[in-house]
C-alpha cells in the first residue's frame, strides 16, 4: 500500500491555490502530485473558449479495468474550483489557517476538503483491489459547459466506464453523514423579451405597451401548478427572477419589456417540454415574444438499493447513525454523471460553503477519509458476493 496521507496538509494545500471558476493550473498540481505516488495514471486537458472556458480537467485512473464488465470500476467525481470569497473574512481566504479544530480557507468543505479525503482513502486500498478513478473539473461552480461533460466524452473515447460513482459534494447538514444525496432536481432558466412600440404616454393609441401583455403572462405562469411531487422529491416551481423594462422617462411607453425565469422541476418534468409550454404561453399573451432557455440539467434519481446502502451502511459504522436520503439542493454534475452509471453525492458539512470563513472540521476530513475508504472497500467487491 501506498505511504498515508496527511488529509488535512492536502486539503490546506489546495485551499493555498486561488481557483474561483474556472479553476487553474496550480491546483491541479497539487492534486497531481499527491496521486500520482500512488499509483494514478493522470491526464489533463484544457477546453473550450471564452465565454464558458478554457476549463482545465482532469482525469485520473489507478487499475486495468474500464467498467461494463471488464472487473469492479469505482469512480470519485468532484471539482476543485471555487465561487469567489467575497469580502469580510476574518483572514485570507486563500491562506488556510488551523483555529479551534477548524480548517478555514475558500473550498475547504465545497470541496476540496472531500478530494483531499478520497486521495487519503484510496492510499489505503491495495492497487491490485479494482479499478479507482477520479474525475475532477474545474468548472462546477460556473457554467459547466466544458467540465465533467467534455470529462465524460474523454472518458468515452478512452473506453473508460465506471460501475459507481461517488460525487463528493458537501451533502451533509447538522453532523457528518446525517445526509446524502440519492438525486436531484433538474434546472431551466428563460428569458422572455416582450416587443412593443415605443410612443408618448400622451398618445397611447399610437405606441404599444409591452408591458401589459408581460405582467399578464406572468401572471398567468405565476398560477401554474407543475406538480404535486412524489415520494423522492418536492413539487416542481416556477419562479420569477427578474423583471426589466429599463425605461428612464415617466412620459414614454416603453419599446420592450422583459422577464427572467428560474424553474426547478422533478423526475415528473422535462425541461424542453417546460421550455415548450412556456413558449406557447409567451406567444398567445405577446405573438412577438422572444423566448430564450438554458437547461442546466435533467433531474435524475439513483433508485435506493445496493450502492445508497453501501454507503449508507459506511456511514453508520462510523457514525453509528444512518443517513436520510435525500433529493433536495441545488444542480450538481451528478446530474451529467448519472447518465454513465448509478450516482450517489455524500460529503463534508455544508453549514459554511459559499459563505465567509468557510471552514471544515479538522476531525471531519479524519471521519471522511475513514468512511471513503470503507465505500472504495465495499464498492471493489465483485458484483457477485
Amino acid at each position: 500500500m501506498a505511504p498515508p496521507i496527511d488529509v488535512t496538509a492536502l486539503t490546506a494545500s489546495l485551499i493555498a491555490c486561488d481557483s474561483v471558476t474556472p479553476a487553474g493550473s496550480a491546483v491541479f498540481d497539487v492534486l497531481e502530485n499527491a496521486l500520482l505516488p500512488l499509483g494514478f495514471s493522470v491526464e489533463r486537458f484544457v477546453v473550450g473558449t471564452a465565454p464558458d472556458g478554457p476549463v482545465e480537467n482532469l482525469l485520473a485512473v489507478r487499475g486495468g479495468g474500464s467498467g461494463g464488465g471488464a472487473g469492479q470500476h469505482f469512480a470519485f467525481a468532484g471539482h476543485l474550483d471555487v465561487v469567489p470569497p467575497g469580502t469580510g473574512w476574518t483572514g485570507n481566504p486563500f491562506e488556510p489557517e488551523v483555529r479551534g479544530g477548524l480548517l478555514y480557507g475558500r473550498g475547504a468543505v465545497d470541496m476540496k476538503g472531500a478530494i483531499a479525503a478520497f486521495v487519503g482513502a484510496v492510499a489505503r486500498i491495495p492497487a491490485d483491489a479494482g479499478t479507482i478513478s477520479m474525475i475532477i473539473t474545474g468548472d462546477e461552480e460556473g457554467p459547466a459547459t466544458h467540465g465533467t461533460v467534455a470529462l465524460i466524452e474523454r472518458m468515452a473515447a478512452r473506453g473508460i466506464c465506471p460501475d459507481l460513482c461517488l460525487v463528493g459534494e458537501p451533502t451533509s447538514v447538522d453532523r457528518l453523514g446525517d445526509m446524502i444525496k440519492i438525486g436531484r432536481r433538474g434546472s431551466v432558466n428563460i428569458w422572455i423579451d416582450v416587443p412593443g412600440k415605443q410612443g408618448h404616454v400622451a398618445y397611447p393609441h399610437l405606441a404599444d405597451n409591452p408591458i401589459r401583455r408581460l405582467v399578464a403572462l406572468v401572471a398567468e405562469i405565476n398560477a401554474i401548478v407543475l406538480d404535486q411531487g412524489n415520494d423522492w422529491f418536492q413539487p416542481s416551481n416556477i419562479e420569477v427572477t427578474d423583471l426589466t423594462v429599463g425605461n428612464p422617462a415617466t412620459n414614454v411607453i416603453p419599446a420592450k419589456a422583459s422577464a427572467r425565469l428560474s424553474i426547478r422541476f422533478n423526475d415528473q418534468q422535462r425541461g424542453d417540454a417546460l421550455v415548450e409550454r412556456i413558449t406557447a404561453l409567451a406567444t398567445a399573451h405577446a405573438p412577438g415574444a422572444v423566448v430564450t432557455a438554458r437547461i442546466s440539467g435533467e433531474a435524475f434519481l439513483t433508485l435506493p438499493g445496493m450502492f445508497s446502502s453501501l454507503i449508507a451502511n459506511a456511514i453508520a459504522r462510523h457514525t453509528g447513525h444512518q443517513p436520510s436520503l435525500s433529493t433536495t439542493g441545488g444542480t450538481s454534475d451528478a446530474r451529467f454523471l448519472s447518465k454513465i452509471c448509478p450516482v450517489v453525492e455524500f460529503g463534508l458539512v455544508n453549514a459554511t460553503m459559499h459563505k465567509l470563513d468557510e471552514a471544515v472540521a479538522i476531525d471531519d476530513l479524519a471521519l471522511l477519509t475513514d468512511i471513503y475508504a470503507d465505500i472504495i472497500s465495499q464498492a471493489l467487491q465483485p458484483a457477485s458476493s
